[in-house]
């Protein structure tokens, strides 16, 4: 481009001399000869010669000017095309170097960028290496999250399964427990005895004595009189399945415990009183029997041990007891305590006087016959051999025994002292 300009600039300087020295030569192109500087003196011109020549010595002047402008441009055009020649190899150089300096540095960014690339490629597989293990992490911990909610429903189906069988399995219970009760209220009547109906209602403050009358019979049975008396003034009733009698100071307990009663206490014969049992029936301050239970009154007994004097304080002391026990249930048959005595031996060489309950209250021995007893207190059902493991805490004792001779029998405890039994034990089955 540089060297252009230049040409450019040199053949207009050559050509603006041509066109002046054309214009000298004329048509032919050949150059005026040169005046001579020693020529002879002319005669004097005219104006148009003068004029001529003037134009003449312009032209020469301008002529050598021109020439002189034109070397001096040959010269400048000639420095000029140095310097284009020195600027070309100069531009070829740096063209070159740079060249070989964009060589190097396309070489450079070529490794660069292969550097990079494998960089790149080392990152990229890297990046695909964690995507893939994140991908299996989240994989692994989706999958745990799924098996964790699968345990989760699956426990909550076991947990709703269970709930379900304890709902069924309590409704069941519900329904058993529904069964075993009679979900009715016990009556508490003012006066349970009907007269026209011969019908006794017992309700719920109940108390059974069955068995023996022992120290845990008095506890079992006062106990739950004074409890109900701080309920209510409602009557008590004192059930007598079978009891055989027992000792003469825990029946005394009990005759005491009705007598101080706010309540009403009825004592309620179904089957048997004898003994200890048919004193507190007897001296009950309202008795009932069924009219085929039986009642047997007799003489207390006792044994003793030691010598003379011994043995008679012993036989003094049971005599007193007697006496404090039976005077009461005779005079309440309007007898005396020996007439009492007297027509027990009458009725059986034992002394054992028994009696059914029709008869039993025509000797003022229980208050009324009752035909029909209402248990509207039983409103659970009985739980299996209930009756029987009563009789044993009552006694406070083990269950039968037998002995050498295979007799089954079940062992007395230690009386207190002063204390006798008064029991119906004509097998021996009490010792």
């Amino acid at each position: 481009m540089k060297f252009t300009m230049f040409a450019a600039l040199a053949a207009m300087f050559v050509l603006m001399p041509l066109t002046v020295q054309a214009e000298e030569t004329g048509t032919s192109g050949k150059a005026t000869p040169a005046v001579s500087q020693t020529a002879p003196a002319k005669p004097e011109l005219t104006a148009a010669e003068k004029e001529l020549k003037d134009l003449k010595d312009k032209y020469e002047r301008i002529s050598y000017n021109n020439k002189i402008y034109d070397e001096n441009l040959k010269e400048q055009m000639k420095n000029d095309n140095e310097r284009l020649l020195k600027l070309i190899t100069e531009n070829k150089l740096v063209s070159e170097e740079q060249k070989k300096e964009l060589a190097e540095l396309t070489a450079r960014f070529a490794k660069l960028k292969a550097e990079h690339d494998i960089t790149s490629e080392e990152i990229r597989a890297k990046t695909l290496a964690l995507t893939d293990e994140k991908n299996e992490i989240d994989m692994a911990i989706k999958r745990m999250d799924y098996e964790e909610k699968k345990a989760k429903h699956e426990n909550e189906m076991l947990r709703a399964a269970a709930e379900k069988l304890k709902i069924e399995l309590e409704m069941r219970g519900s329904r058993d427990d529904w069964k075993k009760e009679a979900n009715t209220e016990p009556l508490y009547l003012s006066k349970p005895f009907d007269e026209k109906t011969g019908t006794l209602t017992i309700s719920d403050r109940r108390i059974p004595m069955n068995g023996l009358v022992m120290n845990t019979t008095a506890d079992y049975v006062n106990e739950r009189i004074e409890y109900f008396n701080n309920v209510s003034t409602a009557p008590i009733f004192i059930v007598i399945d079978t009891n055989y009698g027992g000792s003469v100071r825990a029946g005394y307990r009990i005759l005491k415990a009705m007598e101080s009663s706010r309540s009403p206490v009825y004592v309620v014969v179904k089957s048997f009183a004898a003994s200890m049992a048919a004193v507190i029936t007897t001296l009950a301050p309202h008795s009932f029997i069924y009219e085929n239970a039986i009642i047997l009154h007799h003489q207390m007994s006792s044994g003793s041990r030691g010598n003379m004097t011994q043995m008679k304080e012993a036989l003094e002391a049971a005599r007193e007891l007697d006496r404090r026990m039976n005077t009461p249930v005779a005079k309440k048959m309007g007898l005396s305590l020996e007439a009492f005595r007297k027509k027990m031996y009458e009725h059986n060489s034992d002394g054992d006087w028994e009696e059914y309950g029709d008869k039993a209250v025509k000797l003022h021995w229980v208050d009324k016959v009752v035909k029909r007893v209402e248990e509207t207190g039983v409103v659970k059902k009985p739980e299996k051999n209930s009756s029987s493991n009563l009789i044993i805490s009552l006694l406070g004792m083990k269950e039968e025994q037998t002995d050498a001779n295979g007799v089954k029998y079940v062992p007395l405890p230690r009386l207190e002292p002063f204390d006798f039994y008064y029991i119906y034990n004509r097998d021996n089955y009490f010792r």
